[in-house]
């Protein structure tokens, strides 16, 4: 059982650095880890990214999501239309991908920090 829940760990860790090294690749700006473990049921971790455009959002995005497929994780997202903001749910790790002024009308950060250890990347 230990040797499970270690794994999950280790994926974890392994999901998390690829969105974050990709955002960082790919020049996403502000880019936060929000710790959730033991604060909510839909993640253990939280990455909230910019991008400055629709086409950056939807770029960064679409990255994010080769490179977890690649090394063989599943996602899923939605919002990758409009580009505004876009969801990808790796299961343990939730990206947000904002364009500026949808991230500051949201402020997702904001709205978690009483219950998450927030961090820059």
């Amino acid at each position: 059982m230990a040797k499970a829940a270690a794994k999950k760990i280790n994926n974890e860790d392994k999901v998390l650095e690829i969105i974050t090294k990709t955002l960082d690749e790919g020049k996403a700006e502000d880019v936060v880890v929000i710790d959730l473990k033991g604060k909510t049921s839909i993640a253990n971790q939280m990455v909230v990214a910019s991008g400055t455009s629709q086409r950056h959002v939807a770029s960064l995005a679409q990255k994010v999501q080769e490179n977890l497929k690649a090394e063989g994780f599943k996602s899923v997202a939605e919002g990758e239309e409009k580009a505004d903001w876009v969801l990808i749910d790796a299961y343990d790790v939730i990206v947000h991908i904002f364009k500026p002024e949808v991230r500051e009308f949201y402020n997702l950060e904001k709205m978690w920090q009483s219950v998450a250890n927030i961090r820059d990347k």
